[in-house]
């Protein structure tokens, strides 16, 4: 915006002169009924890792920005934020068509001589085109926003996760941690609120973003404290702009090329969670990403007519839960110590139901919900809901069964001690001198409605302790992993479904428009991030910030890109 029109439009938000049409009337508002207080080329709502890439890449063509989220600026957190700090960038060197390849079967599985059918078919040869294109990209994008930002190459997560997909070999896959400190020392040490050159993690890489935006400030104006609640349509459909509010009074604001939505997924919303989630939706989950992901981009897209795609889909696992709650949702952990030595995972009958290590290794990790949200056709129950991560002594003292540094504790949402004394304190872990009397501990837990068999659960543990003897696992786990649990006092701390985010949303093409129920585009509606997350097959840890960048830039550069109405 120019200065002048920048000034016009804090005086604006200071004094809104409110239109004719106010929300809560409707649940839809039409730009002839509106006057409105503000204009610009596109506005963006969500201010996380896609609604930032999205309005950089909008400014960089042009466009005049407004990138607004509804907390407030000294209180953003969001899901970018929260995360490990991983994306994915191929190599450049590697064969574009490999990655082509790789890329379509990893969005819809299509190319996939099994598949019956593709999870996003009609758009997959766009998505994996745009993936293509600016995916290999995202290290130099990100430092072109700031130079000071650091890549790190992650061994550990190198290479496709899904090695018999196609182009696997060829497309040279890759993927970096954020960081703007040479050697992160101490993983589990919150950088939150620590000065910049101090951060990892999901924290550098959305300082860096921010970076981005602010060196953008004569195009991209941020507004903070201002809830979107619907968009504006004018009589021939077109996106012309959003109804928000702000301190608890309507305020309209003139969208001329488009908007971005960019505002998360519904790991908050309860209706939402019901109605998509599969197996008990309130209950029966948890997540650790972004208190206010309440699926309000979801909501805005249904009311003028958008299609949804596969809203069932997450990015999860199962997860120690906590006590707190939002909007009386259980909140989660990043449970980083599941499949590590001296834990097992069993179900409500105190039995093992798959190899630990697939709930927190590539490939299976970030699906592996659908493992834990079985449904028993017999007995009409959820058998692993909850599951009990059971551990001894010897890993009590050795780590904190959840992460410190990001996500809910990292950010001050939860707290959890280096020793998980507190969560025993706090009764979150049980603590028994036999793994009998832990056995009948989680019976008298309200969740597991006394389906726990002491004998059966300490049988359990005798044959693991038996197969890390011998070094064979009957589950096939990684023999690496295997240490018994034979050093009480003994621990279990309830799990559920549930991880960082959902998947599923809006329906979008590979433009990242978004389209109603017949395929047709709502003209100047865009999306971008989980709320349309390209995701909807299967999942490679780092993917969500990947896509971040590159469909966040989409969405931005095609919302400029419009002819002004």
């Amino acid at each position: 915006m120019s200065e002048v029109s920048r000034r016009t439009f804090i005086k604006g938000f200071a004094g809104a002169t409110l239109g004719s049409a106010t929300l809560g009337l409707s649940t839809t508002v039409a730009a002839a009924e509106t006057r409105f207080s503000v204009e610009t080329d596109v506005v963006v709502v969500g201010y996380g890792g896609a609604g930032a890439a999205a309005a950089i890449a909008a400014a960089d063509k042009g466009a005049e920005v407004l990138l607004l989220d509804k907390q407030k600026e000294a209180e953003i957190v969001n899901n970018t934020r929260m995360s490990g700090g991983i994306f994915h960038c191929p190599g450049k060197d590697g064969d574009k068509k490999a990655l082509f390849e790789y890329t379509k079967a990893m969005f819809s599985g299509e190319n996939l001589p099994w598949k019956e059918e593709g999870e996003q078919a009609d758009f997959s040869d766009d998505l994996a085109e745009a993936w293509v294109k600016y995916c290999p990209e995202n290290v130099d994008f990100m430092k072109s926003l700031d130079p000071e930002f650091r890549a790190v190459f992650t061994p550990q997560a190198h290479g496709a996760a899904f090695p018999n997909f196609p182009g696997a070999k060829a497309c040279d896959y890759q993927s970096y941690k954020a960081t703007y400190v040479p050697r992160v020392k101490d993983g589990n040490a919150s950088c939150w609120k620590s000065p910049k050159k101090e951060t990892y993690a999901g924290e550098a890489f959305f300082r860096c973003l921010r970076e981005g935006v602010a060196k953008r400030k004569d195009r991209i104006t941020e507004v903070f404290d201002c809830r979107a609640e619907h968009l504006i349509k004018n009589e021939a459909g077109v996106i012309v702009g959003v109804a928000a509010q702000r301190d608890g009074k309507p305020f309209f604001i003139r969208a001329r090329k488009g908007v971005v939505l960019a505002s998360g997924g519904y790991e908050y919303n309860r209706r939402m969670r019901e109605a998509f989630l599969t197996g008990p939706g309130i209950n029966g989950w948890a997540f650790y990403g972004a208190l206010c992901n309440t699926g309000d981009g979801i909501a805005m897209g249904q009311e003028v007519g958008a299609g949804l795609a596969k809203v069932a889909s997450c990015c999860s696992r199962v997860i120690v839960v906590t006590n707190r709650r939002e909007n009386g949702m259980r909140i989660g952990c990043v449970t980083p110590t599941v499949g590590g030595k001296h834990t097992i995972v069993v179900d409500n009958y105190g039995r093992r139901y798959q190899a630990e290590t697939k709930i927190t290794d590539d490939p299976s990790r970030y699906f592996f919900y659908r493992e834990a949200t079985q449904f028993d056709i017999d007995n009409l129950t959820y058998p692993r809901t909850p599951s009990w991560l059971i551990f001894d002594e010897e890993l009590r003292k050795s780590k904190p069964i959840v992460s410190l540094g990001n996500s809910v504790v990292g950010y001050g949402l939860v707290n959890w001690s280096r020793d998980n004394m507190s969560a025993v304190e706090e009764g979150l872990v049980l603590k028994a001198d036999t793994m009998e009397e832990l056995g009948e501990k989680i019976r008298q837990v309200a969740e597991n409605k006394e389906r726990m068999d002491p004998k059966v659960l300490a049988a359990t543990v005798a044959e693991f302790n038996e197969g890390c003897k011998s070094g064979k696992d009957k589950l096939g786990r990684r023999a690496s992993t295997l240490a018994p649990l034979d050093k009480g006092p003994f621990y279990a701390a309830m799990m559920m479904a549930g991880g960082p985010n959902t998947a599923g949303g809006l329906l979008c093409n590979g433009k990242r428009e978004v389209l109603d129920w017949s395929g047709k585009a709502i003209p100047h509606l865009y999306a971008a991030g989980e709320i349309v997350s390209v995701f909807k097959f299967v999942y490679q840890g780092g993917g969500n910030l990947a896509e971040c960048l590159v469909f966040g830039r989409v969405a931005g550069e095609n919302a400029a890109a419009q002819q002004a109405v």
